[in-house]
């Protein structure tokens, strides 16, 4: 009788033990899984911070245009400053088929508020010769639309530098404004100072 209390007495001392044991680990994997919890929770947290900042740091240096004309999808975009046109005709999906690209210059930076308009082949034809056909009112010479010949009218323009002209003018789409005559070789501040009163671009 007194085998058998013994007995009893060590079973019930090995459940006590297993279940503190059971407890221990129970307890140990809550604590791990809260602490894994409040890491994730920082880390998230941190993320998001982060996000908002460079958010705000984008949106202080974009400036905003409007792309109209000759392209998939015309409206108002934000781009960072220092972007050219090009960078707003792709965030427009670029132009259509019936597109003229050289109807303005791609190459040119962008300023905020400004509006791009990108002309179909068939409107810029009409442009140019619109411009042909009615002589200058101002007196002056469209360096965009100008032939060779009306660009000779021009003080210190020969042959050599008028063909100049019609080369970069096709190369770089047009000119933006006037001062970009002086980025052609053989024409600089001199000449420029002499022709400035008679040329322009629209």
């Amino acid at each position: 009788m007194k085998k058998i209390r013994n007995i009893i007495s060590i079973l019930m001392l090995m459940v006590l033990v297993s279940a503190c044991g059971r407890q221990s680990k129970d307890a140990e994997g809550i604590l791990l899984s809260s602490q894994k919890e409040d890491t994730e929770n920082e880390k998230q947290s941190e993320d998001i911070e982060q996000e908002h900042t460079e958010a705000g740091t984008e949106g202080e240096s974009l400036i905003y245009v409007q792309v109209s004309g000759a392209v998939k999808c015309p409206g108002v975009y934000g781009l960072a400053e220092g972007s050219r046109v090009f960078h707003a005709l792709e965030l427009a999906g670029g132009v259509t088929k019936g597109a003229d690209p050289t109807s303005l210059n791609q190459a040119e930076r962008v300023t905020d508020g400004q509006m791009i308009q990108v002309l179909t082949a068939e409107e810029a034809a009409q442009r140019e010769e619109s411009g042909k056909a009615q002589p200058e009112d101002d007196g002056k010479v469209n360096l965009n639309t100008a032939d060779k010949e009306e660009l000779m009218t021009l003080t210190g323009i020969g042959d050599a530098k008028a063909q100049s002209i019609l080369d970069w003018r096709m190369e770089h789409g047009g000119f933006a404004q006037i001062e970009d005559l002086m980025k052609i070789e053989g024409i600089k501040e001199g000449v420029f100072s002499k022709i400035r009163d008679s040329v322009k671009v629209r």
